[in-house]
């Protein structure tokens, strides 16, 4: 057996005291110990608690019925708590209840469902006390391995010779140099052993699904809740490019988000289809928020067909196919079935884009929030659109990088024949996939199955409502302290929430944990809120999602209402970064950071602290050299003689001068004019037919390539587009960041799409020649 698997003695302390039960107990774990377990001992409930917190690689547990229940618990024994606590953790957790005169019939019936088994430690001999726990302890270690992993595990302990690609032969190669050979003892022999080829036929194939990969996507498919799953190794994108190539053909028309991926895009250009945007609201702080529900309405999207300058040449008139991302980048998740019914008359493929959504299913506070949630019984009749979801796994699942899956919940009005898509998946797809990816797709699949993806799901959540509330209770002290500036970072979020139970008004930072952690109504944007800033929304169509948490600074709200003072959102970003925290999206005024399953109190009080210390900074006007000590080596003459404070001012001043936020929405929300379908002006760029262009030229120009800024990270030009006249929106917004980012160095937005002249720092734009088109 693995000597990291543990078997936990919860028992009272009396049974490691003196007596005959207590030499016995010692004796048990003597023996549980020489067969090559590890013992960790719990006194309490609590203290068994905190061990399975604490403790993932439990094997078997021996829990006391009359473990004591802790301070301040209620009178009685513990073991009851204890067993409770295992189940939602762990499922089929071998569990022994350690019994003293009580009989089984003496306990509630729920209690022979928990165990495996009971132990009376005087009338039975250690060893064979022993022995029943590690049996069973080694079955559940065996039966814990998810199909692939465990094929994998037997043909690495096999120790066969590798006579197949790759070359460097289970990491031999790599140990006939000394580049090699550092890069051997960096990974180490077991990666590298587990870097097989497909010409391994008992480990199956990953494109005609068979063996133990094909046994891991039909497992992924029952715990994700999808008819077919596929395991897809170039992450969400590929997933992307892989259903809009499969969903929608040449000059057919596709129904897309405009806050989608550049992926999405990609899979339009290879299948040639003519997309029609669907416009998402917007809000002061410039975060993209969900399509609106008249948006999506069946006279809306036929109304937005029929205005479209290039459907006039379509296959036919109707969508064939439609994409939108869920949950969003900020956290914004739609009511799936909502979403579906609505955009079920205007398409009969709808395409869940949900890179950062895959933990969604298993916890209740996202029920129906998620695409393999509609299907015949939430959404039943003939009206029902083929659903898929793509996700990337590896995002906020425990996965390898660039690990993704496709999951599919076919409908009769456009069936998926696994053949045929199949086919798709192979054009996107390499016949020398990396095992230990498939390996770790197959792991974050059993990770999330039973109880424990629950437990996985609700400890994130959980970390997130006390960070939020937290945040809450610090910025009231710091307005009341009367000592110091009264400002501090916000969280975007509910300043109040409804207890429905009671129809009590609570404030967001005295709501009881449990309240935020359970009750999705919580989260609901409602209609006309102010602290979300989004028009058009219907009561419950749109929930934010507690794990994605947006930080807001002082210089704006949602409303889009500007004050005098500020702190752009881009300094905050640049100063964590010298405290080593990264955080995943930084906009104007806010930034965001995930909860994922890897939280921790430690991890997010040292969020806490960096941002009391930035405002330390900040009030006390210290000098930029010292807090942002890089910028100020690299662009010296530009700010060697600034503070702080008089960046940040000076930043804010310039942003709300221009109302770059303002710009930025009007961007978004008045199209530029479709010209010529994406893959006519891929065709022009890989031949030749294009050429750059400074904005200050570009007017009337036709993009050949997509432009997407970051922040906020969502496409502002789409190939085929007109850049439109010199004063419009779209050309206004380019003009005030390549500005900015003269003026501001060092805090650059990327702008993919875009090159940067390195001469004269202007923004220049890939155009078609004039007349391509």
């Amino acid at each position: 057996m693995t000597d990291d698997s543990t078997i936990l003695f919860a028992v009272p302390p009396y049974l490691r005291d003196e007596g005959a039960a207590a030499e016995q107990v010692a004796r048990i774990h003597d023996a549980v110990a020489a067969a090559g377990f590890r013992v960790r001992w719990a006194a309490s409930a609590p203290d068994a608690q905190a061990v399975l917190r604490t403790e993932a690689g439990l094997a078997a547990a021996l829990v006391a019925w009359d473990l004591p229940p802790g301070r301040g618990a209620e009178p009685g024994p513990g073991g009851p708590s204890a067993l409770r606590a295992l189940g939602r953790r762990f499922d089929r957790l071998p569990v022994f209840l350690v019994m003293a005169d009580d009989e089984p019939r003496d306990l509630p019936l729920w209690v022979s469902e928990s165990v495996v088994g009971y132990v009376w430690p005087l009338e039975d001999t250690p060893s064979f006390i022993a022995g029943r726990v590690t049996t069973a302890a080694r079955a559940y270690r065996e039966a814990v391995l998810p199909p692939f992993f465990r094929a994998l595990r037997r043909f690495h302990d096999a120790h066969e010779y590798s006579w197949h690609t790759p070359a460097h032969s289970g990491g031999v190669a790599f140990l006939k140099s000394p580049a090699g050979r550092a890069f051997h003892d960096w990974f180490g022999e077991r990666l590298l052993r587990s870097d097989l080829s497909i010409s391994v036929g008992e480990l199956g194939s990953l494109f005609e699904h068979t063996g133990p990969i094909g046994e891991a996507e039909r497992n992924a498919a029952r715990v994700f809740g999808a008819d077919l799953t596929y395991f897809v190794l170039h992450g969400d994108s590929t997933c992307n490019r892989l259903v809009g190539h499969y969903s929608v053909l040449r000059d057919e028309i596709a129904l897309v988000d405009r806050n989608c991926h550049k992926s999405v895009l990609h899979g339009l250009v290879v299948s040639g289809a003519r997309p029609v945007f669907l416009i998402p609201t917007r809000n002061g702080y410039g975060l993209a928020g969900p399509l609106p529900p008249g948006g999506v309405a069946a006279d809306a999207v036929a109304a937005r067909i029929a205005a479209h300058p290039l459907t006039a040449g379509a296959v036919s008139p109707e969508g064939q196919y439609a994409v939108f991302t869920n949950s969003t980048y900020d956290g914004l998740c739609y009511d799936a079935v909502a979403a579906a019914r609505a955009f079920s008359a205007s398409t009969p493929r709808l395409h869940f884009d949900e890179a950062w959504f895959a933990y969604a299913r298993f916890h209740p506070l996202y029920t129906g929030r998620y695409g393999m949630s509609v299907g015949p019984g939430s959404l039943p009749g003939p009206e029902r659109p083929t659903v898929f979801a793509t996700q990337s796994t590896h995002k906020l699942l425990a996965a390898l990088s660039q690990s993704a899956m496709v999951h599919v919940r076919p409908a009769p009005r456009a069936p998926v024949e696994h053949d045929r898509f199949n086919e798709t998946l192979m054009m996107h797809g390499t016949t020398s996939p990396l095992y230990p990816m498939i390996a770790s797709l197959d792991v974050a699949t059993a990770m999330m199955d039973g109880p424990q993806g629950r437990w996985l799901v609700d400890e994130a959540v959980t970390e997130a409502v006390r960070f939020r509330q937290e945040m809450v209770r610090v910025r009231r002290r710091v307005e009341s302290a009367g000592d110091r500036p009264p400002w501090f970072f916000g969280v975007w979020q509910p300043e109040t929430v409804t207890d429905p139970a009671t129809g009590t008004r609570l404030p967001f930072e005295t709501a009881p944990a449990d309240l935020l952690r359970t009750e999705p109504s919580c989260w609901h944007l409602e209609p006309g809120a102010d602290w979300h800033g989004f028009p058009g929304l219907e009561d419950g169509w749109c929930m934010l999602d507690p794990i994605k948490v947006t930080l807001t600074c002082p210089g704006t709200d949602a409303t889009g209402i500007m004050t005098a003072f500020g702190i752009p959102a881009r300094i905050l970003t640049a100063y964590l970064d010298t405290r080593n925290i990264v955080v995943e999206k930084t906009d104007s005024y806010t930034t965001l950071v995930l909860f994922s399953m890897g939280i921790t109190k430690g991890k997010w009080g040292t969020l806490l602290d960096a941002l009391m210390d930035f405002k330390a900074l900040h009030d006390g006007d210290a000098p930029l050299e010292g807090v942002l000590p890089a910028l100020v080596a690299e662009h010296g003459r530009r700010y060697a003689d600034l503070t702080l404070r008089e960046l940040c001012q000076e930043m804010h001043t310039y942003l709300r001068s221009v109302r770059l936020v303002e710009l930025l929405d009007t961007a978004f929300r008045d199209l530029p004019e479709p010209v010529a379908p994406p893959q006519t002006c891929y065709r022009h760029l890989v031949r030749g037919g294009t050429e750059r262009v400074r904005l200050t030229e570009a007017a009337g120009r036709v993009a050949a390539a997509m432009v997407t800024v970051t922040p906020p990270g969502i496409p502002v030009l789409m190939p085929g587009e007109s850049i439109g006249a010199p004063g419009g929106p779209l050309l206004r917004y380019l003009t005030a960041l390549e500005t900015f980012d003269r003026r501001f160095p060092g805090f650059r937005s990327e702008t993919h799409g875009v090159v940067i002249d390195p001469d004269t720092g202007d923004y220049l734009i890939e155009c078609l020649l004039p007349g391509a088109v």
